[in-house]
């Protein structure tokens, strides 16, 4: 009796850390390696909530972002750096269509449009002498609330940037 709680507690603790999906694009020619400094450019916030589109969703994601490439090495410098890091933050409703056996014995299909609310966080890091993209990560964190997303960013930003410098074969 004590296995199917203990997995259920499990399976609860893990929903919100697989509730984001991470995925990153890089130049294979770049040499990570080189890059030592970093400039964050003003980012952009493109959701309609308040809780997603003010001065202190801007500076919170601002300074997860500062803190995580400090942690990875690189220095903040305020002109000619190796990186511009330019960040989007966006939120978009989608409607989906889910279908259900329904009817007698199941034998129909009962279908139900269901709303959610998709943030999504875009990091990119652009080489300032190539003037090229050179490694992106974005973030997706599917909450029906703004607010909750708000409270996740710190953690989308985290993940993306451990993901940084990209491992090349």
């Amino acid at each position: 009796m004590k296995l199917p709680f203990v997995l259920s507690v499990l399976a609860l603790a893990m929903g919100p850390a697989l509730a984001q999906k991470i995925d990153i694009e890089f130049d294979d020619s770049a040499n990570f390696a080189a890059y030592k400094t970093f400039h964050i450019v003003e980012g952009q916030l493109n959701a309609k909530a308040a809780a997603l589109n003010s001065e202190l969703t801007r500076r919170k994601i601002e300074n997860e972002i500062r803190k995580r490439l400090t942690e990875k090495g690189l220095m903040e410098v305020e002109s000619k750096p190796d990186l511009n890091v330019r960040f989007t933050l966006g939120q978009a409703r989608k409607t989906e269509v889910e279908a259900y056996p329904a009817g007698w014995r199941g034998l129909g299909t009962r279908r139900v449009r269901v709303a959610y609310t998709q943030g999504t966080l875009v990091i990119n890091l652009r080489d300032t002498s190539r003037k090229e993209l050179v490694w992106r990560a974005i973030a997706v964190e599917e909450k029906n609330d703004p607010a909750q997303i708000s409270q996740h960013l710190d953690d989308m930003v985290r993940k993306s940037i451990e993901k940084y410098p990209p491992k090349t074969k």
